[in-house]
């Protein structure tokens, strides 16, 4: 695995990427829960709900104390990948509001390279709830660590083709696509023409499906998508068992395997599976203390998988190293890194 080369300026137009991230820019409002709070406010638990601004606003009262921080899915892989040495970059869509200028200053800060997107304009004295804000997602985490979300996308619902950085996305050695923007028409046509772009500058594409209510409303598209345009699928089981159609874990893995395609399947405290042309490999969880707050597994999870492949990692190692990632996101509030991952993952013997 590399550090960044300090010679080397991730920002600059001629120097190559490792991962570049699609997805919906959000800040996360995130707040301690109960069971009987979900089923008071309606929610599922352990899903992601996209709301209407009304709703949006009834649950953010029926919260108790909260924490923001920028979030994302994609947004906090391409941190992940950034906090581990790696070179990365994002495009996302904002709004030129408070939320918007705290996203945009958390992922540069963490050493991402944003895409040229402009910021959707509301003014300086705008409605900070308006229907074009900076969106938000709003975490309810339950003492078990998980967490149910409830999504106003927002200004990032209006992510379309003439937003995508194309340069930007040219210079990744793989482009990772966020499954939730496949609910915004716009936003799905510019995640194709992301995938072109990929395609015309021969980088790998990565997709994850990221819900189980997300692949029940586009399995058809999803399963397109990696016949003919995906090459490194992440689902954690559940979603896997969704999107193939089948009841029991060996199945689904046996239809990853049929597909051809390099995926990183989560199965939580079980560890996770990869499977690869030559077969599957399952990699145990790494231990944590206490689990705090599932929020971003996923995504970090993802993050340390990438780096490792973009850093000429075999696929075994590549999921320890997601998996390090991910045991390090599970310990506090937040889809954001706290500890040094780069230190953590040498500890594990993975530098």
């Amino acid at each position: 695995m590399h550090d960044n080369d300090p010679g080397l300026d991730a920002s600059a137009p001629d120097q190559g990427l490792d991962v570049v991230a699609v997805g919906s820019a959000i800040v996360d409002v995130l707040s301690p829960s109960s069971d009987k709070d979900l089923e008071r406010l309606g929610l599922v638990k352990g899903s992601m709900a996209l709301v209407d601004l009304a709703r949006a606003a009834s649950l953010y009262e029926a919260m108790g104390p909260a924490t923001e921080v920028s979030g994302g899915s994609a947004a906090n892989t391409a941190a992940g990948v950034a906090a581990l040495g790696g070179r990365s970059g994002y495009v996302g869509k904002v709004a030129s509001d408070e939320l918007g200028d705290v996203f945009l200053h958390d992922i540069t800060a963490a050493g991402v390279v944003m895409g040229r997107t402009a910021p959707v304009a509301l003014g300086r004295d705008a409605d900070p709830d308006a229907d074009l804000a900076t969106g938000r997602c709003l975490v309810f985490v339950t003492e078990d660590g998980e967490r149910t979300m409830a999504t106003h996308l927002g200004a990032a619902s209006t992510l379309g083709p003439a937003d995508l950085d194309e340069e930007l996305i040219a210079r990744a050695q793989v482009v990772y696509l966020e499954g939730y923007l496949w609910d915004l028409g716009p936003a799905k046509t510019a995640l194709r023409r992301a995938i072109e772009v990929a395609h015309g500058a021969e980088a790998l594409v990565a997709l994850t499906v990221s819900d189980p209510f997300c692949v029940q409303r586009h399995r058809a598209e999803f399963l397109e998508l990696l016949r003919d345009d995906v090459d490194v699928l992440f689902a954690n089981e559940e979603e896997a068992l969704l999107l193939f159609g089948v009841d029991g874990f060996d199945d689904a893995l046996s239809a990853v395997e049929e597909t051809g395609l390099l995926a990183a399947l989560t199965r939580g405290a079980k560890g996770s599976v990869v499977v690869t042309a030559s077969g599957s490999l399952a990699i145990a969880a790494e231990a944590v203390e206490r689990v705090i707050d599932t929020t971003g597994a996923g995504d970090l999870y993802a993050a340390g998988f990438l780096h490792g492949l973009t850093s000429g990692y075999g696929p075994e190692d590549s999921a320890r190293l997601g998996g390090i990632c991910a045991a390090e996101i599970i310990s506090h509030i937040g889809a954001r890194p706290h500890a040094d991952l780069r230190r953590l993952a040498a500890r594990a013997g993975m530098a």
